[in-house]
């Protein structure tokens, strides 16, 4: 738990400055909250209910942290929680279906607890004609921020019981970064740690620099004392998280590489494993693999997006890298790591993917032997360029190269993968194993599983495993 607790007047004006002003809203909503509780007779309950990616994940510690403090008690079944938070994903199309889907289902609840509270953040609440949408057509919903705001949280639940109706607060953007607010982690031995947020890169496809505004980078200073707070209180790994990483610091007043807070972040004692995501190829420095060459504790993985593998679509999606420099780039990573575990992006049926284009993808595939790939079908997204894009692919089209990619990907991430069988690793312990409770499961530096017998109280330190027999993307094995 990460808490500064100020002293707090709530007889004084809120304060201006931050995160001074969230604290006294902290103590305020603290206040409604108890008065609703004993009204009830009993204890109040939330769920965060998180979709999408990593960032998303991290937010809503944030969120957790806040709403612990205001004295809600955690409730995994969203159906039984008297405050629900829906922190949104938008990155495709159908991800905003499935919330209005799940919104229904809260309405029918809603109406038999008229004191519950629903909220809803993150990206999707980024697009203006899904907030006009909210308000029209979904009025029981209390609360509604977007991205930029997400420290406004305990704010909002205080203004929302003061006024008793739907509470908005969308930033179209900001250059705002809040530190030293309450964070609950979902697990005591690793966490992530933001470093940067927003996107510059504006991809064909994609709507995260719209949603999540321009990049901008924490101060180095503010990044090394999260990590130090976190490994004093038990974390060990940490996943340092940015929409493109290989960017950090360029938009500090004193400008600093990644590779840099790298290495400043590698000589914090205490911490044993270091993570990152995402990179993108473009910004990937021969400073940065010379780091990962020398350093102890950054893991053998690496996310790497490639999208297509036809030089000619990664020029639409507006990539900035050929095939070629991909490659060339892949050749540099390994012969500096050679034991590193590379995975990847790619997207099939984006406009004007032709059968050759399809096929420079495929051997790109066969060239750099991902250890594991994540394959979408390209998702039109309203907003974006490539939504009014010319020839779109035929949806019959892009399922049999979907069907023929993720064939051949999966067949070569088992043979990859497979090159460990019978090798003693360094794992990080990390649960009961959730079909076999005899088991427990731990992560591999470079981020496979196995699952071998062990006691739980193993959780959260290092093991020794060998690694048995490979089961395609992860490995049975036996302690050491």
């Amino acid at each position: 738990m990460n808490t500064m607790n100020p002293e707090i007047n709530l007889s004084k004006e809120a304060p201006l400055e931050e995160p001074e002003r969230q604290y006294y809203y902290i103590e305020k909503a603290k206040k409604y909250v108890k008065e609703q509780m004993e009204k009830l007779g009993r204890q109040l309950t939330f769920c965060v209910v998180t979709f999408g990616c990593q960032m998303n994940a991290r937010d809503s510690e944030k969120l957790t942290g806040v709403l612990r403090q205001i004295g809600y008690t955690e409730e995994s079944n969203e159906e039984k929680a008297d405050f629900v938070i829906y922190n949104t994903c938008t990155v495709r199309e159908n991800a905003n279906m499935r919330v209005y889907g799940r919104l229904g289902q809260l309405n029918r609840i809603k109406r038999r607890k008229p004191y519950m509270m629903i909220a809803l953040c993150g990206c999707m609440m980024q697009e203006p004609e899904v907030v006009e949408k909210l308000k029209k057509s979904y009025r029981f919903v209390d609360i509604i921020f977007g991205t930029h705001n997400i420290y406004k949280f305990a704010e909002l639940i205080a203004t929302r019981f003061e006024s008793e109706r739907m509470v908005i607060d969308i930033w179209k953007d900001t250059d705002k970064i809040v530190e030293n607010l309450p964070s609950e982690r979902k697990f005591p031995f690793k966490s992530g740690v933001n470093i940067m947020f927003g996107c510059n890169n504006f991809c064909s496809y994609c709507i995260v620099p719209y949603v999540r505004g321009r990049e901008r980078s924490r101060d180095k200073e503010a990044i090394i004392a999260e990590i130090k707070r976190l490994v004093a209180d038990g974390v060990v790994e940490v996943m340092l998280l940015g929409q493109n990483v290989n960017s950090y610091g360029k938009t500090l007043e004193e400008p600093i590489s990644f590779a840099e807070l790298l290495k400043e972040v590698e000589k914090i004692e205490g911490l044993e494993r270091i993570r990152f995501m995402t990179s993108h190829p473009k910004d990937l420095s021969d400073e940065l693999i010379e780091v990962m060459k020398d350093s102890k504790k950054i893991c053998k993985h690496l996310h790497l997006p490639v999208q297509s593998g036809s030089s000619r679509i990664l020029e639409k999606m507006n990539r900035r890298y050929t095939k070629e420099q991909y490659l060339e780039l892949v050749r540099k990573i390994r012969e500096a790591v050679p034991d590193i575990s590379l995975t990847t992006d790619i997207i099939v049926g984006f406009p004007g993917e032709t059968e050759e284009d399809f096929l420079e993808t495929m051997d790109i595939v066969e060239k750099v032997r991902y250890d594991s790939a994540f394959t979408f079908i390209y998702s039109k997204r309203t907003g974006t360029p490539a939504a009014v894009m010319e020839e779109q692919v035929p949806q019959e089209i892009v399922k049999d190269r979907f069907d023929r990619l993720l064939k051949r990907v999966q067949e070569i991430s088992s043979e990859v993968c497979a090159v460990h069988e019978g090798t003693t690793q360094t794992v990080l312990v990390e649960s009961v194993n959730d079909h076999d409770e005899t088991l427990l499961t731990g992560r591999l530096s470079n981020n496979l599983l196995v699952h071998f017998p062990g006691d739980a109280g193993l959780i959260g330190s290092f093991a020794d495993v060998r690694l048995d027999e490979c089961k395609g993307f992860y490995y049975l094995g036996t302690m050491v």
